[in-house]
């Protein structure tokens, strides 16, 4: 324990000396100042998202255009002395403009008016980028996304720089997957459950998406793969609008949906409601060849379909007390019904002649019936005009769900008596948080961030199984199980940031506080205590470099200790029923893991362009394959702690050429991870490195006709341990407005040239296995989307870069 708090006390003093060094050797020029220019309706409410260029007054060929953050502020970089001309575009608001002149760090507030165009009903246009840089994370509209998708898990699927592989999990610079929330709240469920969720959320009902690859100490300390954080909707600023939206996705088999969302803004009350059913069908495949004697071979050919329906419901409102206090509700109902069908073909032959010893069919079905309640309260207090915040947040998640499944083996070779059986699975996950932050502006432009944050989560899974051979039905004991688990987490944090002559300074520390408690009842006592208390250090530190042709270069270090706890369903010792010769289950000994991660980065006009990291891992859990004990020709899934990983990565991301009819930006990633340990009580070192490239492109053929091509290719790819062949993605749609701009129709395809497939291999231990997978990818789609009332139109354009105005 001495030897990893030194260690850890020695990493965090040379990431700050480091970073410190770095950055203050780099001269400041003295006639640059830091100037925020905070942009404020009528009611002195910030308007966040509002686009900001600052023009020398006696030289206009020179501007610096940027968008203003969450707290409707934006800093620039000016000379002073200088006279600038101030110019701001918001949808919904007149154009504003003011000069000032810079004198030193200085703060000018511009109120903008509401547009009377827009009062009457006329469609407002203004410049939002889709991809921009605010502070430590990358904020994402999905506007154009979701012109072509069914769901929220598709809009994921088509972010650039996003990767989700075919179980769901969504990974960002890691090969760890990252954190998903829903409105600043994690959502503590399974891979498969939060996968549910997003497919029932309404493409349109989406906000932004903010990406965090190292999050500060504000957030919980489990983001080791970072943190997605899906923001939806809450209603718009002036009156009554919505839309009514259907489409379909069809391949070998299809998605079709239907939604209605409805937002009103009337003085000091916001309220929504969104609304979606959907019907979804597709397929998996995947076929296995595993060596488990000298000269036995099994092969395997798994067919999956996965039909479901869904019904999505969310409501909320937001409440102005009055000028210090808002008040803010959010609920979501989940409803899912889901009929998975599996048929797995499975021989087993003599490698040297090819003599047929043993074949059968196993038919499994799982017929699934799940909901998830959400519901929040949220207070505001605006502690003055500064900026200064008091926030507090309490939420209820609640899972729960039944499952009957039914499994029945039939022999070929040699003829035998079909075996099977029957399980009903009652699961029962319920999820508290209560949360409260508070933001401090400061004089000198200090700012101090504190809070707490205390979680509970409980869940419980019962299972009764029995077995069905030559007429007699049995309890199967082996899968008849009961698990209880039960966590808390508190936690507190303190971050202050100060500019420091352009050079911006944040450091923080988040202490962690874990009790975990599971018991499984059923059908021997496998319980488990944990009770640690961690701290977990953050430095973030970014400066302008230099400005060339009126582009702003900026540069970030950013360093953070993390944590990965398992989930309740890798701690769950159940054994899941799989196919006769594999099963997966739980792991109640599994540890959590802990991350240091250290990241420079570079941007452009806040749009980042390069990144380079390293993730240190110490005892790390992944997915593993173990041999069963009991037969050679049984093997079980689950998760173990084999030992550290370093992942070294780099990523790329540029835009060429800036320009208004056609847009293309494009982005490349390598990773390197080096595992180090043990597996299966033997020594383990495993190296891979592999490439992912991605793109998005837009052309404007028309005013009202837009053309989308987007695309992803890994190389070499990584999955824990298993080794992937090539595959990528390829898809496009085009967009028609129809009726003033009020009708969108979208037709679009998704994985044209069907290389969204993969070949896999595993070596390690005693289990050696080749194979292929391939899902139901490849579609074609039709969407179409109804704006009625006052609707907003926004010009997208990835980077929002302009090339400098020619003077006359």
């Amino acid at each position: 324990m001495l030897s990893f708090k030194m260690g850890l006390f020695k990493s965090c003093s040379i990431v700050l000396t480091t970073l410190l060094l770095v950055l203050f050797a780099t001269k400041v020029e003295a006639q640059q100042s830091s100037v925020t220019i905070s942009i404020i309706n009528a009611n002195k409410r910030p308007i966040p998202f509002a686009t900001v260029k600052a023009t020398a007054a006696t030289d206009s060929a020179r501007g610096i255009q940027k968008v203003t953050d969450s707290s409707g502020k934006a800093v620039f970089q000016l000379t002073r002395g200088i006279q600038y001309v101030i110019s701001v575009t918001s949808v919904g608001y007149a154009e504003a403009e003011k000069r000032v002149m810079v004198t030193g760090d200085n703060t000018f507030t511009i109120t903008a008016q509401p547009s009377s165009a827009a009062l009457g009903g006329v469609t407002v246009t203004s410049t939002r980028p889709i991809m921009r840089q605010e502070d430590d994370k990358t904020i994402v509209d999905p506007e154009n996304l979701a012109t072509s998708s069914t769901n929220a898990y598709e809009i994921l699927e088509k972010t650039p720089g996003l990767f989700v592989d075919q179980d769901g999990n969504v990974y960002l610079s890691s090969t760890t997957p990252a954190k998903i929330y829903i409105n600043g709240r994690e959502q503590r469920m399974s891979t498969a459950d939060i996968a549910t969720i997003l497919k029932s959320l309404p493409p349109n009902s989406i906000l932004s998406i903010e990406i965090l690859r190292t999050p500060s100490a504000k957030y919980d300390a489990s983001g080791g793969g970072g943190i997605v954080n899906v923001v939806l909707k809450k209603g718009v600023r002036i009156g009554f609008t919505g839309s009514v939206n259907t489409g379909f996705y069809q391949g070998v088999y299809g998605n079709q949906f239907i939604g209605l969302n409805l937002n009103n803004s009337s003085g000091k009350l916001n309220t929504y409601v969104n609304l979606q059913y959907s019907r979804r069908n597709s397929y998996d495949q995947i076929k296995t060849d595993r060596l488990y004697a000298v000269d036995s071979i099994l092969r395997q050919d798994a067919y999956t379909l996965y039909p479901g329906n869904s019904f999505y419901v969310g409501a909320g409102f937001g409440y102005e007390l009055s000028k210090k206090w808002e008040l803010n509700y959010d609920g979501r109902i989940n409803l899912n019904k889901a009929n998975n069908s599996t048929v797995n073909g499975s021989a087993i032959s003599k490698i040297s002649n090819g003599e047929l010893i043993t074949s059968n069919v196993a038919d499994v079905r799982n017929k699934n019936n799940s909901s998830s309640i959400s519901q929040s309260i949220s207070t505001k207090y605006k502690i003055d005009s500064t900026g200064s915040e008091w926030t507090t947040d309490l939420s209820y998640t609640g899972n729960p769900g039944t499952s009957n499944q039914t499994f029945n083996t039939n022999f070929i070779v040699p003829g035998h008596t079909p075996i099977g059986g029957n399980g009903d699975i009652e699961t029962k996950f319920n999820f508290y948080s209560l949360a409260s932050n508070a933001l401090f502006k400061l004089p000198k432009k200090f700012t101090v961030e504190t809070g707490f944050k205390s979680t509970i989560v409980t869940f419980r899974n019962d299972a009764d199984y029995f077995r069905q051979n030559d007429g007699s039905r049995t309890v199967d004991t082996f899968r008849t199980a009961a698990f209880k688990y039960k966590e808390n987490i508190n936690s507190a944090y303190l971050q202050a940031s100060k500019n420091i002559s352009g050079i911006i300074v944040k450091v923080g520390v988040r202490v962690e506080n874990t009790n975990m408690e599971g018991n499984q009842l059923l059908p021997k006592d496998t319980s488990f205590n944990i009770h640690r208390t961690d701290l977990f250090p953050y430095v973030y530190i970014s400066r302008n470099l230099m400005t060339i042709m009126s582009y702003e270069l900026k540069a970030y270090l950013v360093y953070r200790r993390t944590i990965s706890r398992p989930s309740y369903d890798l701690l769950n010792p159940f054994p899941r029923y799989i196919d006769p010769y594999l099963y997966e289950t739980g792991n109640p000994a599994l540890r959590p893991q802990f991350t240091q991660n250290y990241e420079a980065n570079i941007s452009v006009n806040d749009r980042p362009i390069f990144a380079l990291g390293i993730n240190d891992t110490k005892d790390i859990f992944t997915n593993v394959i173990y041999q069963s004990d009991s037969s050679k020709s049984l093997a079980y899934r689950t998760y173990d702690n084999l030992g550290t990983n370093k992942e070294t990565y780099f990523r790329i991301l540029g835009a060429i050429p800036p320009g208004k009819k056609y847009f293309i930006v494009a982005g490349a990633q390598y990773n390197h991870n080096h595992y180090q340990g043990l597996y299966e009580n033997k020594p383990l070192s495993f190296k891979r490195g592999s490439w992912s490239i991605f793109s998005y492109q837009t052309l404007k053929l028309t005013s009202t006709t837009q053309l989308t091509l987007n695309g992803f290719a890994r190389f070499n790819g990584q999955l824990q341990f298993y080794e992937l062949s090539s595959f990528g993605a390829l898809n496009f749609s085009i967009n028609k407005q129809l009726l003033k701009k009020k009708l969108t129709v979208s037709l679009s395809a998704t994985d044209v040239l069907f290389t969204n497939n993969n070949k896999f291999s595993i070596a390690q231990g005693t289990v050696n296995a080749t194979g292929y997978r391939e899902s139901d990818t490849r579609r074609l789609g039709l969407n179409i989307r109804y704006n009625f009332g006052f609707r907003k139109k926004e010009d997208n354009n990835m980077f929002n870069i302009e090339s400098p105005e020619k003077t006359n």
